[in-house]
């Protein structure tokens, strides 16, 4: 469904109903989805640039996509080195034949579900140096662990195992923007899920997984706020809680 609302072909007719389906209940979805991939490259950029990031985990990956986490940061950083993780196979075999690293920097791909951090941090060891910063990326993934499920918990699990100076970037819908649209394309969406059911929250809620750590200006805002480009437009209302923060 994202891979459709981004304007990608490596989607199905299954994910094409149901993402008309969100559309015709949020309009608005699809300029959201838009507005948290352009986050996403701006979040990696600064970190690489401007904080010296080389080391990248990219937990919830979804399909390949235009300016993927390693080819933006090894835009800055060509020895750049990014692990991908998802439990999707039909993601990990899009990921293993496109997702290619530049010759100077490395990618990896790891079969694991969100909730299991420990297995996660083992097998991203295989690439990154885990005693050295690494920018733990969670973008749009933390809505699929229910509130039972821990997923506060899971992230400081994860932040445990990485070193100081490592950062966490966060994007999480949002339940207190657009909330009645944004309500009733989650509970369609819902109706339709096999595995985990998303739960939506707010500001509040969001800002909890960056207890303990340094947050970046502007703070927890939403994506079109977080340091647009010179002459971005910054649309309001796009129903997404986004931010990054530094373990000190």
């Amino acid at each position: 469904m994202y891979d459709y609302w981004l304007g990608g072909k490596d989607n199905f007719a299954s994910d094409r109903d149901a993402a008309e389906e969100a559309i015709g209940a949020n309009p608005g979805i699809v300029g959201d989805a838009r507005a948290n991939r352009a986050f996403l490259a701006r979040a990696v950029s600064v970190l690489a640039r401007d904080h010296g990031v080389a080391q990248f985990l990219d937990i919830g990956t979804g399909l390949p996509s235009d300016r993927n986490t390693h080819e933006i940061a090894q835009s800055v950083d060509p020895a750049a080195r990014v692990v991908y993780v998802d439990n999707d196979p039909i993601v990990l075999a899009h990921a293993r034949a496109m997702l290619i690293s530049g010759p100077a920097g490395q990618c990896d791909y790891v079969d694991a579900d969100l909730r299991d951090p420990a297995i996660i941090l083992k097998a991203a060891a295989r690439t990154l140096d885990l005693n050295r910063p690494v920018a733990l990326l969670l973008l749009l993934v933390l809505h699929l662990i229910p509130d039972e499920d821990g997923p506060h918990e899971v992230v400081g699990s994860l932040l445990e195992g990485l070193a100081e100076g490592s950062y966490l970037v966060v994007s999480h819908p949002a339940s207190d923007v657009r909330p009645d649209p944004v309500a009733e394309m989650t509970r369609r969406m819902n109706q339709r899920l096999r595995g985990p059911r998303a739960t939506l929250r707010g500001r509040d809620q969001t800002s909890r997984f960056f207890d303990g750590l340094e947050l970046l200006e502007p703070g927890v805002v939403q994506p079109p706020q977080w340091r647009p480009d010179p002459g971005e437009p910054t649309p309001a209302d796009v129903p997404i809680w986004c931010g990054a923060g530094r373990k000190p």
